[in-house]
């Protein structure tokens, strides 16, 4: 008597939880998922001692570039990315809410399929851990936020030879 019970018991829980999933379902296969991190938001957020709007991933964190890429040549590659995780694509061109006046695309390089706006291949900083964060301006004289108006990267063929 008490397995059956028991039995009763679980059916109805599994019962629920299949509904749950069922229901959370999207209900197109082109669907965005809000989780997506090509999925890219502006905010308004301090960096250093102003307030600029810049890009964030799908989680809220800020998004950087680095001026030693350009737009066919990714440079922060071995260990770099694990201070810098690029914006990865999980498939199709890349989006943003609200739309952005640049252009966003996708890059097959050393690091994966790697999000660029005007450009720019796309990083987090790992030591940014709240929306709002902006620890990685100025790094090395390197890194800086990406911003809305952040101008068109060099290519490697367009870089002027002195």
């Amino acid at each position: 008597m008490k397995s059956i019970r028991i039995q009763m018991g679980i059916i109805p829980a599994v019962a629920a939880l299949w509904l749950a999933a069922c229901g959370s379902a999207p209900s197109s296969s082109a669907a965005v998922s809000p989780s997506s991190p090509a999925l890219i938001h502006t905010a308004s957020i301090k960096v250093g001692d102003k307030t600029e709007t810049v890009l964030q991933n799908a989680d809220g964190l800020t998004l950087y570039y680095f001026m030693l890429d350009t737009a066919t040549k990714v440079a922060c590659t071995g260990g770099c990315p694990s201070n810098w995780p690029p914006l990865l694509a999980t498939s199709g061109t890349p989006t943003s809410n609200p739309a952005l006046p640049g252009q966003l695309t996708v890059l097959n390089g050393a690091n994966g399929n790697q999000v660029l706006y005007n450009g720019h291949p796309l990083y987090r900083y790992a030591k940014d851990a709240a929306a709002g964060d902006a620890h990685g301006q100025g790094i090395g004289g390197k890194w800086f936020v990406a911003t809305p108006d952040l101008a068109a990267a060099a290519t490697a063929s367009s870089t002027p030879i002195y």
